[in-house]
């Protein structure tokens, strides 16, 4: 009898206990010296793409953009004093270059030496430089762009959100330039605004209220502003 329950006992010890065949699982990892454990890596993100956007007068495209507000026609703008214009001569890099209207309506050019350029038109203007270079090139091509619209400004001064200049658009008037400008301040006197128009010592003051066209009064709305005018914002 004895013999049997030894017998009996080594086959219950052979027999494995459940569940000990699992495989067991990666314990943790742990900083060195301490008993923290360390957070499994995770993959940085990729960095954003940073799209930048092209600086006026760079190629977009296929087009130039141009830093002057807008195109100018070339067949209809006049061009003034102050203006900046490109006059490129094809095939004659040392003839081309930028040239600026003087105060006097007058431009300097290589060979063709001093020459009226305001009240021509970019196309006229171009002709004309043409017609003198046959002196000295034979069919000289030329153009003439304006870079530079300084020519067709009013100016703003007194109680107004921006003081200075603002280009003058084809049939501007008086509350569409304050517009332009901010607006006036709390302290002006809207219904005293006047227009500056003339030389100095000549000037003509022509009187402009503000609330009145605010209100849609035809004789407020019908002014219409010209280059040089300063509109003053009491």
């Amino acid at each position: 009898m004895r013999r049997f329950w030894l017998m009996l006992g080594g086959v219950l010890l052979a027999v494995p206990v459940a569940g000990s065949a699992q495989s067991p699982q990666a314990a943790p990892a742990t900083a060195p010296g301490t008993g923290a454990v360390s957070p499994a890596p995770v993959a940085a993100a990729p960095a954003p793409v940073e799209t930048q956007a092209a600086p006026s007068g760079v190629a977009v495209g296929g087009q130039t953009q141009k830093s002057t507000g807008g195109p100018v026609d070339p067949e209809r703008y006049v061009i003034g004093a102050e203006d900046s214009l490109q006059v490129t001569v094809w095939k004659e890099p040392t003839l081309s270059g930028t040239i600026p209207v003087r105060p006097d309506g007058m431009i300097s050019l290589v060979l063709v030496g001093d020459m009226p350029a305001a009240g021509s038109t970019p196309m006229t203007l171009s002709a004309d430089i043409a017609k003198r270079l046959k002196k000295y090139i034979q069919d000289p091509v030329v153009s003439v762009v304006v870079l530079g619209v300084n020519s067709q400004r009013i100016f703003l001064v007194g109680e107004i959100a921006h003081v200075g200049p603002v280009m003058l658009t084809p049939g501007m008037t008086p509350l569409q330039a304050i517009a332009a400008a901010g607006g006036p301040t709390p302290y002006a006197s809207q219904k005293k605004i006047y227009i500056l128009r003339g030389t100095p010592g000549k000037q003509q003051k022509i009187p402009f209220n503000y609330k009145a066209a605010m209100k849609g009064d035809s004789k407020q709305l019908d002014l219409t502003l010209i280059p040089g005018d300063t509109i003053v914002i009491p």
